[in-house]
C-alpha cells in the first residue's frame, strides 16, 4: 500500500475504531439491570457528568453485586433514573451550589424557628402553571386488590396517560401480582407511571390526634420510612421519583426539614375527591386505587366523563414551577 493510498484510508480506520469505543461505551453504560437486592444504601447529594455532557444530581449511592449504582435527577426535568457510577465522574455538591436548578426550587424549605406542631397538607398542593391537572392515587397497605377496573377506564384518556401512584413499601410487599399488573400497563404505554414514595409501613391509630398517629407516632425512623421503600421500588423494577407524600397528608416542621435534606418534594394535593374537593386546572388530584375509595374513584370518573377535570393531564414532575 502506498502511503498516499494509506493517508486516505487512516481517517476511516480512525473514525470506525472510534465508533466502536462509542458503541462500547454506550453498551457499557446503558441502564442497569434490575438488581436482586441492594446494600450499602446511603444518601449523597453529587454533582455528576457523562461523557456526553449530560448532568444530572446523584441523590442515593447503593451496591449491587459487585457495581456501585446511583439514583440520580434530571435537575431540570426532574425525572429519575438509575445509573451505574463508573460512567458518570461525580463530586460533592450543595443546596447552595444547585440553588439556581428546577430541582432545588421544588423542594421547600421550612421557616426559621418554626414552632414543632402537626401540619396538615404541606408540600405541593396545586401547580404553579395553572394548567391541565396531576392525578395521583395512593396505595396505602391494604388486604383489598387494585382497582385496575378504575385504571383501565383512566388510561383510556390516552396512550401513555399520566398518573403518579403513592407507594407503601407494605403495600408492594404483599401485592405483587397487582404490581405486575401495573408494570406491564406502564411497558404497554397504557400509562406513564410516576413512583411516589408513601413511607414504609404507613403508621396509623385510630382516635389518635394527627401529632401522635401517622408518621408522627412515637417512635417512627422516618429514615427508615424513606430508605426501605426506595430499596423495595428499585429491587421491584421501579425507579422512585423525586416526590413523598406524607401518610394522611399530615407531617410537622421536622418531617419537613428531613425530608428536604434527604433532597425529596413533599406532595399534597388541593383535590381529594372522595372529600368533595372538585378538581381546578393545575390541581394535584387525590384518589386512593388500594380498593378503599371506591366512592372517590366513582366520582372522579364522572368528573372526567363531564369534562368536569382540566386537560391536559399531565405528569406529576411538570407540577413544580418552571425556573
Amino acid at each position: 500500500m502506498t502511503a498516499r493510498k494509506f493517508s486516505c484510508v487512516a481517517p476511516v480506520l480512525a473514525a470506525l475504531a472510534l465508533c466502536a469505543s462509542a458503541r462500547a461505551e454506550e453498551a457499557r453504560c446503558a441502564s442497569p439491570a434490575t438488581p436482586a437486592n441492594l446494600s450499602n444504601y446511603r444518601p449523597v447529594f453529587l454533582a455528576c457528568e457523562n461523557a456526553a455532557g449530560a448532568k444530572k444530581l446523584a441523590m442515593r449511592r447503593m451496591s449491587a453485586g459487585n457495581e456501585t449504582l446511583l439514583l440520580a435527577v434530571d435537575p431540570q426535568s426532574l425525572k429519575t433514573s438509575l445509573e451505574r457510577e463508573a460512567c458518570w465522574r461525580c463530586a460533592e455538591t450543595t443546596d447552595e451550589k444547585e440553588i439556581d436548578t428546577r430541582f432545588l426550587r421544588a423542594l421547600q424549605k421550612p421557616p426559621e424557628g418554626a414552632v414543632a406542631k402537626a401540619l396538615e397538607n404541606a408540600g405541593l398542593t396545586h401547580s404553579p402553571s395553572d394548567a391541565g391537572a396531576f392525578v395521583t392515587a395512593d396505595l396505602c397497605p391494604s388486604r383489598r386488590p387494585l382497582d385496575r377496573d378504575f385504571l383501565e377506564r383512566f388510561a383510556k384518556e390516552g396512550p401513555g396517560t399520566p398518573i403518579a401512584l403513592s407507594v407503601s413499601g407494605r403495600w408492594l410487599a404483599h401485592h405483587a401480582a397487582d404490581l405486575a399488573w401495573l408494570k406491564a400497563q406502564a411497558a404497554s404505554g397504557a400509562l406513564k407511571i410516576s413512583w411516589v414514595n408513601h413511607s414504609y409501613s404507613h403508621p396509623f391509630v385510630r382516635n389518635r390526634p394527627d401529632d401522635r398517629t401517622y408518621l408522627l407516632t412515637q417512635g417512627v425512623d422516618i429514615d427508615r420510612e424513606i430508605f426501605e421503600t426506595e430499596k423495595l421500588m428499585i429491587i421491584d423494577g421501579l425507579t422512585p421519583s423525586v416526590f413523598f407524600r406524607f401518610p394522611g397528608l399530615v407531617s410537622d416542621d421536622g418531617l419537613m426539614a428531613k425530608l428536604r435534606e434527604r433532597h425529596l418534594v413533599a406532595l399534597g394535593a388541593d383535590a381529594w375527591v372522595a372529600l368533595g374537593f372538585e378538581p381546578r386546572p393545575g390541581s394535584i388530584v387525590l384518589l386512593h386505587a388500594n380498593g378503599n375509595e371506591e366512592v372517590g374513584l366513582r366520582l372522579f370518573s364522572r368528573l372526567l366523563d363531564e369534562n368536569r377535570v382540566a386537560r391536559p393531564l399531565r405528569p406529576i414532575e411538570e407540577a413544580p414551577a418552571e425556573r
